[in-house]
């Protein structure tokens, strides 16, 4: 590359701040030296950037064109700075993460350890809410949602998506006998959400739209749902973030498996940008995408 970043540095701060003398001084360098550097520059690039009259200076074409490139390079260095940088320090402070009970117990607290072991100066405060938070509102950093995103004001990022199933424990189907199909699963105790509704569509076919149950007992809390299943009540449909361990270990089986519609739940991570947190937040985004299995 013929340009050097000081070339590109004195030329957009010529522009910004209307004078050679202006940009000397911002850039704590000789107006000399700025004025040095911005005719290398044209003269590297065998053009004009810049008409300089006795009041003031005005932009060629080729000058316009070149501006919106040159800051786009200086953006782009700053960012590769900081990112580096951000690897170097050590993030500290308070971090509060929010998510629904059964993400926050499934997911996230058994990987704590491992993350206070790599960054143990960051003070993590753990809440849990059924419902979506303000983040504002309630001093969070970063919220854990399961679904799709509504709020377009916030930043995200995805985690992955989680499969939805249908299970029940081994001693409910001893009891009550395995449902092979649709109509026979509505012979049974289902276990369904309080809200919102859309959770109490199954991912099974009934005519063209999946199946609507109507619970025999309704919770508001998935891990509510999941201590009923494994208490042999009936049967729920879960997120595979919640129960894949019940099922490797035979404490719930899964039913209906042929008949199952490929419904899965987005996991994102939503947060507000601030120049003060990101450090703590990206630590957290980065090890915890590495360490979800869905």
């Amino acid at each position: 590359m013929k340009t050097s970043t000081d070339e590109l540095l004195a030329f957009v701060t010529v522009i910004d701040s209307g004078s050679i003398t202006a940009a000397a001084e911002k850039l704590q360098q000789t107006v000399s030296g700025v004025s040095r550097a911005l005719t290398r520059l044209e003269k590297k690039l065998d053009t004009a950037l810049v008409r300089r009259t006795t009041r003031r200076l005005h932009l060629t074409e080729e000058g316009e064109l070149f501006l919106g490139r040159a800051r786009a390079i200086l953006a782009a260095m700053e960012e590769a700075e900081e990112s580096v940088a951000r690897r170097r320090e050590r993030p500290s402070g308070r971090l509060r993460v929010d998510a629904a009970t059964p993400f926050m117990l499934h997911c996230i607290a058994p990987q704590m350890k491992a993350f206070s072991a790599l960054f143990p100066e960051i003070r993590l405060e753990l809440t849990s809410n059924e419902r979506i938070v303000d983040l504002l509102e309630q001093k969070v950093d970063i919220a854990i949602r399961i679904g799709a995103l509504q709020d377009s004001t916030l930043h995200a990022r995805a985690l992955g998506s989680s499969k939805l199933r249908v299970l029940a424990s081994p001693a409910y189907l001893a009891e009550y006998g395995e449902p092979r199909s649709v109509d026979a699963l509505r012979g049974h105790r289902l276990i369904g959400f309080t809200a919102p509704d859309l959770l109490n569509r199954w991912p099974l076919r009934d005519g063209a739209d999946l199946l609507k149950i109507e619970p025999a007992m309704a919770a508001s809390s998935g891990e509510t749902i999941r201590q009923l299943v494994l208490s042999h009540w009936g049967i729920a449909c879960l997120s595979d973030f919640m129960t894949s361990a019940d099922v490797r270990d035979g404490r719930l089986i899964t039913i209906l498996d042929s008949l199952l519609v490929d419904v899965r739940q987005p996991v994102s991570a939503v947060y507000y940008q601030s120049a003060t947190l990101a450090g703590r937040v990206q630590c957290f985004l980065d090890f915890i995408a590495t360490r979800l299995r869905f």
